[in-house]
């Protein structure tokens, strides 16, 4: 019998003694020159391995090549702050919430693998982000999620989105994380592209924050979790990096990892144990690109050097070659960094949790990576060439064709309902699309209160948290994106995910203090997706800096698109807030009977990329709403005011459906009835569905009108008077106009998603 070890191995010196022998380089995704550029930094013909590992890390997925150059925005632009404690470049965005406790959070898409095989591509994205987190030091506690499918009645949606969801919901039950929150959209746009950004969020004492770096020359290097298999090869470098073709990609499916969360939750346990008893020096998780990434990664921010024994690797697959080992993605993985002196108390520590571990290297200070496999020498190369020298593009960049023909083509200007029946029916029409309706079959899939320290979840604006049981103190985090405002306008439409998702939050209470952001973008060898990424990465640079609130990192997932068609521009955001009392949350509703229903902000007429024009005329064209950032931050200032006195009972803020929308969904969870007034002389179809920013309806408790009123004013923000809450109205009295019974809004919102597509 052939054992898995009498392989030909392609070393050092065969590469050397072969130089003009012909090497799959553009099977791999790498351009002629790049391959050069590698025979360059070596002085001669790369191996097999380090073939693989660079076209694994000079991918666009590892290497950031085509978007470096306009993400050194964030760092430029970001704004000074003491909260910030890791930044962009490390795992995850670390800030402080106070001398004591820090929290960690971050967004990262798992697009490509989640159309393949839609349960495990989205529950190994959820893994994947909650490693992130615990490589900085935190103790994962909570997941969010953002995604988009195709048209609501595509057959592939229903195949794609239940697996989907069942992946997530898996994932992060069986970790036993709860899901505080997201969203979920459908768009023709992302049909054979769908989105699958994962966020999680973790929290830390200050004096816990770990580091990637392999220094401390004879530390050993040792690798923590599941074994390695054939799981996932390509997937940075392949899957990640490509476009579907018409058709789908059907020959995908061994480059999406397979995910284990009951392993997932022991690699959790056990290196927080081995963080508190300072047993470790750095720390890298295994996710994309594998070891190639851990090991080129933590090398370059270390001393400089490493040597592995490669064939010191755990493996689940016979017949594995060194550069299958080294690009396996196989996920439950982390790398660690040990002193010498402790790494038989890590190793047993590791079998105690029912680990495997596994020491296979040393930190050296030759400032190469040398990996051997049996004794020869299969990559010997500079670990910064693989880790931060990659290439950087300029890519072309081009504002597209159409764009004066979309942005004249206006839907202020399209047929209206008529009369207040058809302006009845509008608002059912609108509460029934599959957009607006009810999310309860996806989140009833996700535990959202594990831990027992969720405050808020879903369908709340935004995801509260408990952090400290004593004093109260907690966290607000909300996961916002609008593809098709992006698409008429990517400066703005990114400024206005970047307001929507800060709003949120602020409607909690809570007072926002980092961002992080996930840019799902088409290819970026197409001039006019550059166009879009770069004016996107611009607005959202400049809509920090005016917030005084920094980008902590985050994640550029470009390739989404199915032959020539790009998915719309979909940059998401994430912001994180603290509230210093949980107690004092402001829940969406309708508060007690007889309290006061008002609208925080100003409604213009802007109804270009609203909800309503897809709808009912499947209609995209014009100028999206505007965004002032400065009222943005009166608002939250505001709100976070009111919440702290007590002066607010329930918030909602206004985006997709406008004020209609905000209306239905405060009724449906509440179990009172409201009697609204609209203002004399608006227009009632334009006050119910404009798409305005900056506006949060707000129910006021009786007797505290005046003073909310006077603390407006104060801020200078609008407050308008709609109606109150009522115990005795049965769903929507909209005086002068229309009722709408409870049952009629449930039959419409409720229902669309589980019976259409989750079934």
């Amino acid at each position: 019998m052939t054992s898995r070890f009498n392989v030909v191995v392609d070393s050092v010196g065969v590469a050397s003694a072969t130089p003009d022998e012909k090497q799959p380089y553009a099977e791999l995704g790498l351009k002629e020159d790049e391959y050069e550029r590698i025979r360059d930094v070596l002085g001669r013909r790369p191996t097999q391995s380090e073939l693989a590992m660079y076209s694994i890390m000079w991918s666009e997925h590892c290497s950031y090549k085509s978007s470096k150059v306009h993400l050194r925005q964030f760092a430029r632009k970001n704004p000074k702050t003491d909260r910030l404690l890791a930044g962009i470049g490390e795992n995850a965005g670390v800030v402080a919430v106070d001398d004591e406790i820090a929290v960690t959070f971050k967004v990262e898409s798992h697009n490509h693998p989640s159309y393949v095989e839609p349960k495990q591509g989205a529950a190994t994205g959820v893994g994947g982000i909650i490693r992130d987190i615990l490589a900085m030091g935190a103790r994962p506690v909570a997941v969010m999620d953002s995604l988009r499918f195709g048209d609501a009645d595509h057959p592939d949606t229903a195949r794609v989105l239940p697996g989907v969801v069942d992946g997530v919901g898996h994932y992060g039950n069986c970790v036993g994380l709860p899901n505080i929150g997201g969203e979920t959209v459908f768009d023709p746009s992302y049909q054979g592209n769908p989105l699958v950004n994962a966020l999680s969020v973790g929290i830390m004492p200050r004096r816990r924050l770990q580091s990637m770096q392999a220094s401390g020359v004879g530390n050993a290097v040792i690798l923590l979790g599941a074994k390695t298999g054939r799981d996932g090869i390509g997937g940075v470098s392949v899957l990640a990096s490509a476009t579907f073709d018409e058709d789908g990609d059907a020959d995908s499916r061994p480059s999406v990892q397979v995910g284990d969360p009951f392993t997932e939750k022991l690699l959790i346990e056990s290196c927080l144990e081995l963080f508190d008893a300072g047993l470790v020096v750095g720390i890298q998780d295994l996710g994309g690109a594998g070891l190639t990434c851990a090991l080129s990664e933590t090398a370059a921010a270390g001393d400089g050097g490493m040597h592995v024994d490669l064939e010191r690797v755990p493996l689940r697959a016979a017949g594995m070659e060194p550069h299958d080992i080294l690009a396996s993605e196989s996920q439950e993985r982390m790398l660690l960094i040990v002193d010498p002196a402790h790494a038989e108390t890590v190793l047993k520590r590791a079998h105690r949790w029912g680990l495997l571990a596994t020491e296979i290297g040393t930190v050296t200070d030759s400032g190469r990576l040398v990996v051997d496999y049996h004794g020869q020498t299969v990559v010997d190369v500079p670990p910064a060439s693989l880790a931060d020298e990659g290439p950087v593009y300029e890519r072309p960049i081009a504002e597209p064709n159409d764009r004066a023909l979309v942005a004249v083509d206006r839907a202020e200007t399209l047929s209206r309902p008529s009369g207040d029946d058809e302006l009845r029916q509008t608002v059912l029409d609108m509460a029934a699309s599959p957009n607006l309706c009810d999310r309860t079959w996806v989140t009833e899939q996700y535990d959202s209160s594990v831990f027992g320290n969720t405050v808020l979840a879903a369908p709340h604006d935004a995801g509260v948290l408990r952090l400290d049981e004593r004093t109260g103190v907690g966290i607000a985090i909300s996961l916002d994106g609008n593809g098709r405002y992006a698409r008429l306008d990517p400066y703005s439409g990114a400024q206005s995910a970047l307001a929507e998702a800060y709003r949120n939050v602020a409607t909690t209470g809570a007072t926002p203090i980092a961002v992080t952001d996930c840019l799902n973008f088409g290819s970026p060898e197409d001039p006019h997706v550059m166009w879009q990424f770069e004016r996107a990465v611009t607005g959202i640079a400049d809509g920090c800096e005016r917030l005084g609130i920094p980008v902590t990192g985050g994640n550029v997932s470009f390739y989404n698109q199915t032959g020539r068609e790009a998915v719309h521009p979909t940059p998401v955001i994430g912001v994180l807030g603290v509230i210093d009392d949980v107690r004092g949350r402001i829940p969406v509703g309708l508060g007690e009977a007889g309290d006061t229903i008002a609208l925080l902000g100003t409604t213009a007429e802007e109804l270009s990329g609203s909800e309503w024009a897809w709808a009912a005329h499947r209609h995209l064209g014009g100028v999206p709403p505007k965004v002032d950032l400065d009222h943005e931050m009166k608002l939250a200032e505001l709100l976070a005011r009111l919440a702290s006195t007590e002066q607010i009972a329930a918030a909602h803020d206004l985006s997709e459906g406008g004020l209609s929308q905000a209306l239905v969904e405060a009724i449906m969870r509440s179990e009172l009835g409201a009697q609204v007034l609209l203002p004399e002389g608006v227009d009632p179809f334009t006050y119910l569905f404009s798409e305005s920013t900056g506006r949060v309806l707000i129910v006021i408790p009786r007797g505290q009108e005046v003073a909310v009123r006077g603390a407006c004013e104060q801020r200078g923000v609008p407050i308008t008077p709609l109606g109150v809450t009522d115990s005795s109205t049965d769903g929507l009295h909209l005086r002068d106009h229309f009722d709408i019974t409870r049952d009629d809004l449930a039959a419409a919102w409720k229902g669309r998603i589980g019976a259409g597509l989750g079934e």
